[in-house]
Parts: C-alpha cells; sequence; structure tokens
C-alpha cells in the first residue's frame, strides 16, 4: 500500500507535534531564561504542585531545589533530566526543546522495583537464549504483557513500503488477535512514524480522556508553538483516538524499535478498559525493546557478514573460470550454477549486441532483449534492481506490452549490470514470481468520509488480498556481490589497470562497513552493559538494607552484564580478523600448544587431566593467531571435561599430501554428530549456556582464523564420548621436507 492519496495526504500534515495540549495523567510546565522561569503550564498544573511554580518567575518554595538543580542540567549538556520528589508523590522528567526546558510530572508507581527487577533477570536470560529473532518476539511479547497488564501486546514489523505487519503478540483474549495481520502504511503516516523514531514511549491511559490545554496556549515571548515532539504527556491526534475507538481499544502504548538509527516497528500494547502504566515500568519496556534491538542488529550482521564470505567465494570461482578463458562470456555462462548462487536467481542472461547467452529459467530472448535495450537507454548506473515487476513497467510504461506476459512468471525480480564501460551490455538476473496471500487487518482501501474529512477504517477483520508479479527482494549482500562481479568482469573486458582500480574501491567500501560494524558493536553494545553493571553497584551501596536475596539478585545481573560484555568483546574480535593482516611464517607448534597448557592451567584448579601431547610438525603462518585457534580448542577440551575424573586430552599432529594437520581429542560431554553442522556457527551452541560458560563464538573464530590460512577444519564427537577436533594447514614443499626431517 502507498500513501498517494491527497485525503491522507492531509490526514498526514496534522500537526502533531504541537498540539497545545497535554493527557492529564500528569502535569508541565516551561522553563525559559537565565535564570529560568516559568512560562508556560498545564491547565492542571496546580493539581499535581499546588506550591511552588507561579508563571513569569523562578521555580520557589518547595521546588526551588528543583530549579537549582535544573539549571546545573541545563549546564552539564546531557540530553534528560529525572528526578523523584517524594514529598509531592512524583517523578519529574526534563528535556529541551530548543532554548525551552519542558518538565513534566506524574505520579510515583506503587510496584516493588526488586520484584520487576527479578523479572528483567529472568527474561533477559531467556531472550539470550532464544536462537533466533523469530523465537525473540513472542518472549519479548509476552514479557511486555505480563509486565504491564495490558489485554494484548503486539510486536508490529514495519516492511520496505511501511506497511506493517503483527510478527508476534501476547493476550489474554479480551481483544481479538492481529497475529500475522498487516496493516497499511497510511494507518501510520510519515509523520507520524518519525515521531516514533524521535520520541520512542507514547501512552494513552484512557482514549476518552479530555485534553488539558497549555496556558497560555502560543509561547508569551516568542508567540510559536511549543514543540511537544519529546512529551510523554503529549496530547494525539483525534484521528488516532477514532481509530483506537474503531478497534475497540480503550488505552493503548507504543515503544518503538529502533535498529541502527531506523524505527525497524512498534512494541504496541492494548487494553479493553482504561489503564495505567508507571513511568518506571514503561522505561522498563523502552530498556527491553531497545536489548531487542540490539540482538536483531547483532544476528542480522552477522548474517549478512556470513552470507557476503559466502558470495565472495562464488565471485572467486567464477572470476577463476573467466581470467583462464580464451571467451569470459562462455566461461561465465559455462558456470551456471554459480552464477544463479551469485545472487540467489532462477535465471540469468549475459546480453551483447552480438548475442545472448542465458542460463537457467529466463523470457523468452526477445523480451530479455527488449529490457536490455531499456536499461540501455537510462542515465548510467552500476547496478539495477527491482523485486516487483510492477513498479518496472510503472517506470518504463513503453515495455508494459512487451513485457508483462513473459516476464510475470519468470522474471518479477530483476538485477542487472553493466559489462562494459565502453559498449552496450548487461548481465541480468531474474527471479521468479512469487505469488502469495496477504492477510489485511481489515480492507486497506476502505475509507471513511465525513464532513469533508477522512476517517479511519472501522473495520479491522481479517481482508485478503493476491499479491501477483512479486518476487523475493533482494539483500543487501546479494546486490553488493553483483557489483563484485560486475568490478571484476570489467576488469576483464578492459584488460587494463582499471581493474586493479575497480577492486581496491570494493574493498574500500568493504573495509568501510567493517569498520562500522566494529564501531557499532563497541559503542552500542558495550555501554548499555557497563551501565547495568555501574547501576547494580550504585544500588548496592545506597541500598545497605537489602536482604541477601535482593543482594544475590543485584550480583547476577551484574555477572549476567559483564558476561554480555565478553561476548561483545568476542564479537568484536570475530568481525575484525578479516582486516588483520597475515604475518606468514614457520610456526614452533609444540612452543605454541605449551604455552596454551600452562595458561589454561593455572585456572583448573585440583582438577586431574591427563594431558598426551605427541611432538608437532611446524606450522605455516600467522603465530597469533594461530595461538588463538590452539586456546579456543584446549580451552573447550578442558571446559567439557569437567565432570571427567581423570579428564584426557591428547594432543596430536601429522603430515599428510602437503598439509599439516593437527588435532585434539577429549573424553568429555562430546556431541551428536547431527549437529555437527551448526558447530561452527557464530552463537551455535550443542551445551546448554547455564551448564558451560562461553559466548558461542570460539569455534567459528577458530574455522575463520584456519579458512584465512587457506585450511580446514572439522569435529568428531558421540555422546558421552567425547569430542576430537582436527585442523589443517598447508605447507609449501620446502617447508613440508623440513617438517618431516
Amino acid at each position: 500500500m502507498n500513501e498517494t492519496d491527497p485525503d491522507l495526504e492531509a490526514c498526514a500534515r496534522e500537526p502533531i507535534r504541537v498540539p497545545g495540549a497535554i493527557q492529564p495523567h500528569g502535569a508541565l510546565f516551561v522553563l525559559a531564561g537565565a535564570p529560568p522561569v516559568v512560562v508556560q503550564v498545564s491547565a492542571n498544573l496546580a493539581d499535581y504542585l499546588p506550591d511552588g511554580v507561579r508563571q513569569d518567575a523562578p521555580l520557589f518554595g518547595p521546588l526551588a531545589d528543583l530549579g537549582d538543580r535544573l539549571v546545573r542540567w541545563q549546564a552539564s549538556g546531557e540530553r534528560y533530566f529525572q528526578t523523584r520528589l517524594e514529598t509531592e508523590g512524583l517523578i519529574a522528567s526534563a528535556h529541551r526543546a530548543g532554548d525551552r526546558v519542558i518538565v513534566e510530572v506524574e505520579r510515583l508507581g506503587g510496584e516493588r522495583l526488586e520484584a520487576v527487577f527479578s523479572r528483567l533477570r529472568s527474561f533477559t536470560a531467556q531472550l539470550s537464549d532464544e536462537p533466533d529473532i523469530a523465537r525473540s518476539l513472542p518472549a519479548v511479547a509476552g514479557f511486555v504483557q505480563q509486565l504491564t497488564g495490558f489485554d494484548r501486546v503486539l510486536v508490529y514489523r514495519f516492511d520496505a513500503d511501511w506497511n506493517g505487519q503483527v510478527v508476534a503478540e501476547s493476550g489474554n483474549g479480551r481483544l481479538p488477535s492481529y497475529l500475522d495481520l498487516r496493516f497499511p502504511a497510511a494507518d501510520i503516516p510519515a509523520q507520524a512514524r518519525a515521531l516514533y523514531a524521535t520520541n520512542r514511549l507514547r501512552i494513552i491511559p484512557d482514549v476518552d480522556y479530555r485534553p488539558v490545554p497549555l496556558v497560555p496556549v502560543p509561547d508569551p515571548q516568542t508567540g510559536d508553538a511549543l514543540d511537544m515532539s519529546q512529551c510523554q504527556l503529549r496530547s494525539v491526534s483525534p484521528v488516532h483516538l477514532e481509530y483506537m475507538r474503531n478497534m475497540g481499544t480503550a488505552a493503548s502504548m507504543s515503544v518503538s524499535i529502533l535498529v541502527d538509527g531506523r524505527l525497524w516497528g512498534l512494541i504496541s500494547c492494548h487494553s479493553a478498559g482504561p489503564h495505567m502504566v508507571s513511568q518506571a515500568l514503561r522505561e522498563i519496556c523502552d530498556f527491553v525493546a531497545q536489548a531487542l534491538a540490539m540482538r536483531i542488529a547483532a544476528l542480522a550482521r552477522a548474517e549478512d557478514a556470513a552470507r557476503r564470505v559466502m558470495l565472495s567465494a562464488v565471485t572467486s570461482r567464477l572470476l577463476s573460470a573467466m581470467s583462464s578463458a580464451p571467451d569470459w562470456m562462455e566461461a561465465l555462462a559455462g558456470e551456471g550454477e554459480g552464477l544463479l548462487a551469485q545472487v540467489g536467481a532462477a535465471g540469468a542472461a549475459l546480453v551483447s549486441p552480438e548475442r545472448l547467452l542465458s542460463v537457467g529459467e529466463v523470457p523468452p530472448e526477445a523480451a530479455i532483449r527488449r529490457l536490455a535495450a531499456w536499461l540501455d537507454a537510462q542515465p548510467r548506473q552500476d547496478l539495477f534492481s527491482t523485486d516487483r515487476l510492477t513498479r518496472l513497467l510503472e517506470q518504463a510504461p513503453e515495455l508494459a506490452a512487451d513485457l508483462a506476459p513473459e516476464m510475470a512468471a519468470r522474471a518479477s525480480g530483476v538485477l542487472a549490470l553493466p559489462i562494459s564501460r565502453l559498449h552496450a551490455g548487461w548481465l541480468i538476473w531474474f527471479r521468479p514470481e512469487l505469488l502469495h496471500t496477504v492477510r489485511w487487518g481489515g480492507n486497506p482501501h476502505e475509507k471513511v468520509r465525513e464532513q469533508g474529512r477522512i476517517h479511519p477504517r472501522q473495520s479491522f477483520s481479517a481482508w485478503q488480498e493476491l499479491v501477483r508479479a512479486c518476487a523475493e527482494p533482494w539483500s543487501e549482500a546479494e546486490l553488493a556481490a553483483a557489483r563484485a562481479l560486475g568490478s571484476a568482469i570489467v576488469g576483464i573486458v578492459l584488460r587494463k589497470a582499471e581493474e586493479l582500480a575497480e577492486l581496491s574501491g570494493e574493498l574500500t567500501r568493504a573495509n568501510k562497513e567493517l569498520e562500522a560494524f566494529s564501531y557499532s558493536v563497541s559503542h552500542d553494545l558495550r555501554a548499555p552493559f557497563r551501565h547495568i553493571v555501574g547501576f547494580a553497584e550504585l544500588l548496592r551501596e545506597r541500598e545497605t538494607g537489602l536482604d541477601e536475596k535482593s543482594r544475590h539478585y543485584l550480583q547476577t545481573i551484574s555477572d549476567a552484564a559483564l558476561s554480555a560484555g565478553r561476548l561483545v568483546d568476542d564479537l568484536l574480535n570475530f568481525s575484525q580478523l578479516g582486516r588483520t593482516a597475515l604475518v606468514t611464517r614457520p610456526v614452533d607448534m609444540d612452543k605454541l600448544v605449551a604455552e596454551v597448557i600452562t595458561s589454561v592451567t593455572m585456572a583448573m584448579g585440583n582438577r586431574r587431566i591427563e594431558w598426551r601431547v605427541s611432538p608437532l610438525p611446524v606450522g605455516l603462518g600467522d603465530a597469533t593467531l594461530l595461538r588463538q585457534v590452539w586456546f579456543n580448542l584446549i580451552d573447550n577440551a578442558v571446559k567439557y571435561t569437567r565432570d571427567c575424573d581423570p579428564a584426557r586430552i591428547v594432543i596430536a599432529g601429522e603430515t599428510r599430501n602437503d598439509m599439516a594437520l593437527y588435532s585434539v581429542t577429549d573424553n568429555g560431554v562430546g556431541f551428536d554428530m547431527a549437529y555437527v553442522g551448526k558447530l561452527f556457527g557464530v552463537f551455535q551452541r550443542l551445551q546448554r549456556a547455564e551448564d558451560f560458560e562461553g559466548t558461542g563464538i570460539g569455534l567459528a573464530l577458530a574455522r575463520r582464523i584456519v579458512e584465512r590460512h587457506n585450511g580446514s577444519i572439522s569435529a568428531h564427537g558421540e555422546l558421552g564420548q567425547g569430542a576430537s577436533f582436527t585442523f589443517a594447514l598447508p605447507m609449501t614443499t620446502e617447508r613440508k621436507g623440513r617438517a618431516l626431517a
């Protein structure tokens, strides 16, 4: 669904940032100047602060100290301010709006924070145990519903066109289920989505509330309306309230899920009757949403990185085939399976003025040449892609008659790149139509007009629509792989130094992506865990009267955050490995292993371990990185033989077929060979985290190091009978002679 309807555009221009009123579950006043004086108040302020606030005057009396603290906060440059006004039973929050300071007050909640922290600890442990996002989302919905008491909690995800889909739900049956339903982008206009990205939290405790106006409504000094974008109490659009009533919800709360600064989705909460949630619980929900966002980002980056590595290997094979062949087009078409795997396509065509070579399922030649001619006529670009044939035909209506019948079934998805800078020529991949039925929450085309203005839809019953002429979207990794192959082809065609320049540009972009990933991990993930540890320590020092169980809870929170911090460090090491330059030289493996065993056994206590270490062939590689491989394998062997008495660990090596082979074997818990494919993946663990410590990255790091040395690593195990890990490194002929001697 798109947002081109004029009525919807008018609705989207509603001044929701400057409503001039608040909801009545709190009060507000505005400070300006130095020293700050009160310039605006909400009409209900006296119900919350009967003394200490007077317009055109500084805060006085019982609020004089608050005024002093606000002055110091303004000078600090910190973004937000919050404090408890215990005497008044309020919590006060402040933020800047231009040169104004807006202070909001609400009643303190009555919940016991110790119990909430305990539940939060259990939830974070559950979230960390979920293997993927699909299972994490229902856990988040269930936890927020239990924490807040709303009748229904949805996790709502936006697609590329800003349509939303309910991807997880938790409810008590008082409201209908919306699981798997979609809602059109027009339901949340662009300016509302922008506000969700700016202000992550919003609550409407009672849909039938009476707005409380500001006094005066315009700023008395400037005459401008007050920007209330960041206000928790901001009065909302009447259209939105009507939308809620049409849905049968009397109260709502939304928490934005921001992934890498972009609005990924919402945690949307609803109740059939009025329902209030304290500010403390709302902020915990915000923390949960941020934790989910960081997990989504980390897993998406790991998946994208793995996909890029796989596709780069395909690119290398294609490039090798083309470089060694007299006719690079014939060679590329001959690598049909690899050419399709390069971007996950069902068909591909190489088009030049003289010939057309195709692989897999493609449209007829006439349709392909018509598409290539249209691409030639467009402004020069390094890549053209679409996953919707209808969009392509909207751009080029002159193609509709020629392409629509032939392209829909075999080529609803098109990815094209030029293969020459001097002559016309294209490499075009095709994806077939992916017919699917979308279940909308009501007819997305329904509009209700009354007295000249548009009203929200009145029905949210499931409404099905068959979607045609759409293919599976091209991922960023696939687009990058296509660009990489295009650059390589141009280099082969031109046979000039341009090849090195193009590849250098691709490497520079790849390095920037890795640097951005490293910065995001170190900056975005480390800080929250440091804050958790710090605040837990502060709470332990401040609340000296906590019982032993409460102190245990705080210690558990600190330990969990420290463990998460170690996971961040491991992720950072994993992401940076690709940029680490290899210093290749002969490596004394006996010495490396002895150092690692000494390091590992220092923390073993009184455990009995029988070490059986055979002489090892000298290796060829980077000693620092190879030491990390040995450490990860030996440390795993020690860890997973914890319950064995005695534990037996065998370390051996040999040379075979120009390869040096090394193995670490133990008699520990072992593993089921049915899951050996998962063993070397990031975050893949075959044992429970509570039974054996670790972050699930060690073996993935070991594999990446070995593969950077052009080697391989494998594993064999049996449940209860131990495990054996073997890695092989290539040797030059000269090295082999010395190793065998």
